[in-house]
């Protein structure tokens, strides 16, 4: 009976711990959230948007083999990242997302070659953390209304800023080891 209490115990301990879990990135999402430039319902669209060019692309038998295309959405602006392996793609990449509803512009940074290896996106990830982590230690910055994208070094900066942010973010992220080239795609306010 003793051994069955100890179990049912640690086991209770173990569900707590996941709904803790549960409720800090509940929180933070809900901090980011209350913080951003962008009204609620732009937020949710931006993210309508992405899972809605995420299945064009992959639908569209031209996009959907042989190319590494991200999408990520602010505020309307499409940005696309990655690589393919001719101009075709690329230009059909953005024609299927630039027809989405909420689509206000689309950056097309789809560079021509060979898609990356996994340690060049795990180097990306690495680079993107640095960069978001500065950002949000910055005074001058509102890192919280800063995305961070990167893409084989290159990094990417969307959102909703002032002039003298968006100059801080590109200084800052330029600075950060690792970083071959800074490409602004701001909304400047």
């Amino acid at each position: 009976m003793n051994k069955l209490n100890i179990i049912c115990a640690f086991t209770i301990l173990a569900l707590l711990q996941g709904c803790a879990a549960a409720i800090v990135a509940g929180g933070a999402t809900a901090v980011t959230s209350a913080n951003d430039r962008r009204t609620l319902g732009a937020q949710i669209d931006d993210k309508n948007v992405v899972l809605k060019a995420q299945r064009a692309l992959a639908d569209d038998p031209t996009t959907a083999e042989g190319s590494n295309i991200n999408i990520a959405s602010y505020n309307g602006v499409i940005l696309l990242t990655g690589q393919t392996t001719n101009e075709q793609i690329r230009q059909q990449a953005q024609a299927l997302v630039t027809q989405i509803d909420g689509v206000r512009d689309v950056q097309n940074q789809i560079r021509l070659g060979n898609v990356t290896a996994m340690t060049t996106r795990t180097r990306d990830g690495w680079i993107s953390t640095k960069v978001k982590s500065k950002l949000l230690a910055d005074e001058q910055v509102s890192g919280l209304n800063i995305k961070v994208i990167t893409e084989n070094a290159e990094v990417f900066l969307m959102g909703i800023v002032t002039q003298v942010e968006a100059d801080k973010a590109v200084d800052i992220a330029r600075h950060v080891d690792g970083v071959s080239r800074v490409v602004k795609a701001f909304e400047v306010r």
